[in-house]
């Protein structure tokens, strides 16, 4: 894998060079010669009427490193590359609009998709042949990169027209399939039940109920579903949809796609016994997991869960916050030019770090074998266990993780990505006030301030930051999970800037990316115009752009009883409600986001001083329950001009007597205000 490092001792140097992104910079010393996604690009390809080699990874991506090593290294393939076609790197972490386009031409070309991704297009950006991973020569049932530049250059010269009518037919369906997304109706029928009741029915049948998840190996995280599950839980009283979130949870915590050292978790597990992870850690799924560990402590209290959304927060904390304390995006799987060599064990170095007789104790209670159980090689687990926390182990992991860290540590992408700090924010705020522990707010607020001072200019938000630029126009994912981090910020702090933050943000979503068709475009309206139009609804690693755009307007629209902003989000909703019924599995973050519009909704105000240990008594009655569908605010006794203006309804919702007050109400019919904690929990709990 090439460095970053400037071009004196390389041989090669290309465009990439003077690029920010890490991926890019990874090829910017290929014999390949690149250039990044532009017009210079793309008038190269017009002017010399060369198809395009359109390259999309990202800097952590094991098979985009072995591309590189095999492909875009070798003079001979460089070679094929630059004669007869115009080469473009694009980092799909930077462009995923970019991405997202052409992963659809992918899928209808292939039926599959993945990183990296290769597709070939003529000079007006039409994609004509295309795939994932391609090995230099044939293999394993795959064409050889060779044979392929090959065949296509020829074509491209001797079968013009062959080729026009291929990547006519493919744009078709791009620009039809962009159509199709329109087909809701924002006016239309009234929002019901039936889509959660699909989504739990169809996550019930393809549950293992053995090995926890979801569907044979590989098996993914994807804790949106395991959100969902707890609040379908809620709603109806189901046991089993409980019963299948926490078995998950449970699984994945003793797996091997859990760090037991070093804490967090590896993108997926290979396996159907979550043991063989892919070994990269992605901050979104550090976000969605500790969010999802966190609401799993609220529903059980059991201790387990809050020690595992400290793990990964803590992991986060020390291996992927910037000095300023945003939070970069990722690790690799790779270092020493191999996948997992930084995170396996052999028997031998248990042994000789810890001694003999600890040693073995370790080796039982974490999985290790004298000869492996993975390569030869040991991952560290506690499926056998049966408890994901052996306390009495803490100073032997001590004593592993440090000598861990003195092995060469994978590669760090140290983008800083909006949407991405956007769900981080939301899952330190909300752990920080679930948990009691004012050091996981305090992150949030850090990574807000950053964003706040880097990546808002000229009135626009920005995509990402690195190496001090920031330069791309943000998505609306970037702009919905922002919002969302910004309203819990403000449920975990009640200081009135977030709030003030999430209402400009969640104008200038609508300003934005708002269509006439109802939901919200992929990019702005000030954004480069693509091939076809760009609408994300799926919930993919993270949830989708409008999924997260529509639980942030309900929420909070709710919770300033701003009825524009809640009739927004119900506008979404109502604009994809045939795509939830007829796929509720592939939109489980607006089916969330739904039950959260059908209600009821609790809404939570207490009044005082902050600084009261009555107030405090009565915030940690609140903020100990599992209370997926309620807002919460805070009316203090002086100087509420500020707060009252953001949410009206505090206007009269102060202290009695000059006591710590606590006002419960459903869909803004309220109880009788109480004063102490005994009270207010037989009020939140009653139906």
């Amino acid at each position: 894998m090439s460095t970053e490092s400037g071009s004196a001792h390389h041989q090669h140097t290309n465009r990439l060079i003077k690029e920010k992104s890490p991926y890019l910079l990874q090829h910017a010393h290929n014999p390949v010669d690149w250039y990044p996604w532009g017009e210079e690009a793309h008038r190269k390809a017009r002017d010399e009427d060369k198809p395009i080699f359109l390259s999309i990874g990202y800097s952590t991506c094991h098979w985009c490193h072995v591309m590189e090593r095999e492909s875009f290294e070798n003079e001979e393939i460089a070679r094929l590359i630059n004669e007869n076609f115009i080469p473009i790197k694009v980092d799909r972490e930077e462009r995923p609009d970019i991405d997202n386009l052409y992963m659809t031409a992918v899928q209808a070309m292939t039926g599959s998709g993945g990183w990296p991704m290769t597709v070939f297009l003529t000079p007006d950006l039409q994609p004509f042949y295309s795939g994932t991973y391609f090995p230099p020569d044939e293999r394993w049932g795959r064409p050889g990169l060779r044979t392929i530049l090959t065949s296509l250059a020829q074509a491209y010269t001797e079968k013009r027209d062959e080729v026009n009518q291929a990547a006519a037919a493919v744009t078709d369906v791009l620009r039809n399939q962009a159509l199709q997304v329109s087909t809701g109706d924002a006016v239309g029928p009234g929002l019901d039940e039936k889509p959660l009741h699909a989504a739990y029915e169809a996550l019930r049948g393809r549950h293992d109920t053995s090995l926890g998840g979801f569907g044979a190996a590989p098996k993914f995280p994807t804790p949106h579903n395991l959100t969902f599950l707890l609040r379908y839980a809620k709603r109806t009283g189901k046991e089993d949809a409980q019963k299948m979130a926490l078995a998950t949870l449970d699984a994945m915590a003793a797996g091997g796609i859990h760090d037991h050292l070093g804490g967090g978790f590896h993108r997926y597990s290979t396996d159907a016994h979550w043991l063989v992870p892919h070994f990269e850690k992605m901050l979104y799924d550090q976000a969605g997991l500790a969010i999802a560990y966190t609401d799993a402590w609220l529903v059980t209290r059991n201790e387990t869960y809050a020690h595992v959304v400290r793990d990964i927060l803590d992991y986060v904390m020390n291996y992927l916050t910037d000095p300023d304390g945003a939070f970069y995006s990722a690790e690799d799987a790779d270092s020493e030019g191999e996948e997992g060599t930084f995170y396996v064990w052999t028997m031998e170095e248990i042994i000789s770090r810890l001694g003999d007789e600890e040693g073995q104790q370790f080796a039982q209670a974490y999985g290790a074998q004298p000869d492996g159980n993975w390569e030869s090689k040991n991952i560290l687990n506690r499926s056998a266990a049966g408890a994901v926390h052996a306390p009495e182990f803490d100073k032997a992991r001590k004593r592993l993780l440090d000598l861990r860290d003195k092995r060469e540590r994978p590669h760090r992408d140290e983008k800083i990505i909006v949407a991405w700090n956007g769900f981080m924010i939301e899952a330190f705020a909300r752990a920080g006030r679930a948990l009691d522990e004012p050091r996981y707010t305090h992150a949030a607020e850090k990574a807000a301030e950053f964003i706040e001072k880097n990546l808002w200019q000229e009135g626009r938000l920005l995509r990402h930051y690195r190496d001090g630029a920031a330069d791309i126009a943000g998505y609306i994912d970037d702009y919905a999970f922002l919002g969302r981090g910004l309203v819990a910020l403000y449920e975990s702090t009640f200081e009135p800037r977030y709030l003030r933050d999430a209402i400009r943000v969640a104008k200038e979503m609508d300003r934005l990316f708002q269509r006439e068709a109802g939901g919200f475009s992929f990019t702005g309206t000030d954004a480069e115009t693509l091939l076809a139009p760009v609408v994300e609804i799926y919930d993919g690693a993270m949830p989708s752009g409008n999924s997260a755009a529509a639980g942030f307007l309900l929420r909070l629209g709710h919770l300033t009883a701003d009825t524009e902003l809640e009739q927004q989000g119900r506008e979404v909703l109502r604009t994809f409600h045939k795509n939830m019924e007829h796929a509720p599995g592939g939109h489980v973050e607006m089916l969330s986001a739904l039950d959260f519009a059908l209600g009821p909704i609790t809404e939570v105000v207490l009044a005082g001083e902050s600084s009261d240990k009555e107030v405090g008594a009565l915030l940690r009655t609140v903020r100990g329950r599992y209370l997926p569908n309620s807002v919460t605010a805070f009316r203090p006794t002086k100087d509420a001009q500020g707060i009252v203006a953001l949410i009206p309804y505090l206007e009269v919702q102060t202290t009695i007597d000059n006591k710590a007050t606590a006002y419960v109400c459903r869909d803004y019919a309220c109880r009788l205000p109480v004063h102490d904690p005994e009270s207010l929990r037989r009020q939140l709990d009653a139906d």
